[in-house]
C-alpha cells in the first residue's frame, strides 16, 4: 500500500489491486466508500474507492469487440483494474503508477500502450492525471473511466442530490434511452449514463452532516455516469470519456495516433470543516 498525506488528509493507493485508490480521508472524515472484503479477496473486483476503467469502462454487448477484422474478448470496465501497476515514483504526497502492454493485455486489447497515473494529494483535494502512449505502428483506441464510491449512507440518500444540466439518458436497468427530468438516488438500483451532461465537472451533496464533495475533468471526458444499490453506503459519480460499449459502437470514442499521447486531468475535492456551514 502507498500512503499520501498532506495538511491533515490521508489517500491509500493499492498498486497490485490495478492503482486503486482506497481511501481518501480529510479531517477523519472518509470521503470514499470501501467495501474492506472485496479488497481483501483477490478473486474479487473491489467495490470501493476510485477503480481506473480501461480501455473499455462498462459492458460490450456479447463480451467482445472487433478490431483489423478479428474478435477479441473484454471484460468488464477493462483490465487496468485488474493488473498490478509498477509504482514508479513516491513522494509523500504523490505517486506516479505505470501500466504497459503484456502479452496478456494483447490478448483483449492488441494496440501497445504505456499507461501512466499520477496521484496527487493537496490538502483537501485528491488530484489523478491519466496519460496513455500509443507505442503501437496504427492508431489506438481510447476509451477511459473512472468508477468513485462516494462514501454516502444509505439514511443521507434521499437527500442527496448529482447536479447535473444532462436532459437524456441511457437507463443501464431498462437497457432503454429515457428523458432525464431529474435523478432519484433512493431506488433499489440506480444505474443512469448521462449523455449530454455539459459541465466539466459536478457537485455531489452527500446529506446532512456530510461535506459535498467537487469533481472537476478535462474536457475529454463526455458521459456521467450514476449508480448507487439500495441498501449499500455509496454513489458512484463516474466520469467516462465515451458511451459504454464505445470499442464496439464507435461512439464517442477516442483515437491516439502512434507516437502520441493522451492526457486528462480528474480532481476530487471538499472543503475544509472550518468552512464548511450546513
Amino acid at each position: 500500500m502507498v500512503v499520501l498525506t498532506d495538511e491533515g488528509s490521508r489517500a491509500e493507493i493499492v498498486p497490485e489491486r490495478g492503482a486503486l485508490v482506497s481511501r481518501f480521508i480529510v479531517e477523519g472524515e472518509p470521503i470514499l466508500f470501501l467495501d474492506e472484503s472485496t479488497l481483501a479477496d483477490p478473486t474479487k473486483n473491489v467495490r470501493g474507492g476510485i477503480p481506473v476503467l480501461f480501455p473499455a469502462p462498462g459492458v460490450l454487448p456479447g463480451g467482445k469487440y472487433t478490431a483489423d477484422g478479428r474478435e477479441y474478448p473484454m471484460r468488464r470496465h477493462g483490465f487496468a483494474r485488474d493488473l498490478p501497476w509498477e509504482v514508479r515514483t513516491q513522494e509523500t504526497s504523490r505517486v506516479v503508477l505505470a501500466l504497459g502492454h503484456s502479452e496478456q493485455t494483447l490478448r483483449e486489447f492488441p494496440w501497445r500502450f504505456e499507461a501512466l497515473l499520477s496521484v496527487t494529494l493537496l490538502g483537501s483535494a485528491l488530484h489523478l492525471s491519466f496519460s496513455a502512449e500509443n507505442r503501437d505502428s496504427r492508431p489506438m483506441p481510447l476509451h477511459l473511466g473512472y468508477h468513485p464510491y462516494f462514501h454516502v449512507p444509505q439514511a443521507n440518500k434521499a437527500a442527496a442530490s448529482v447536479e447535473t444540466d444532462a436532459s437524456r439518458a441511457w437507463d443501464n436497468r431498462k437497457g432503454a434511452h429515457v428523458a432525464l427530468t431529474g435523478l432519484e438516488l433512493t431506488g433499489p438500483e440506480v444505474d443512469m449514463h448521462l449523455l449530454d451532461h455539459s459541465m466539466h465537472g459536478t457537485t455531489l451533496e452527500r446529506g446532512p452532516g456530510l461535506r459535498p464533495v467537487e469533481l472537476a475533468w478535462s474536457p475529454s471526458f463526455t458521459t456521467l455516469v450514476v449508480w448507487t444499490l439500495e441498501g449499500r453506503d455509496f454513489v458512484c459519480v463516474e466520469p467516462w470519456t465515451a458511451p459504454g460499449g464505445a470499442l464496439q459502437t464507435h461512439q464517442g470514442l477516442l483515437t491516439v495516433a502512434p507516437g502520441d499521447t493522451f492526457a486528462s486531468e480528474f480532481e476530487i475535492s471538499v472543503e475544509p470543516m472550518a468552512r464548511f456551514v450546513r
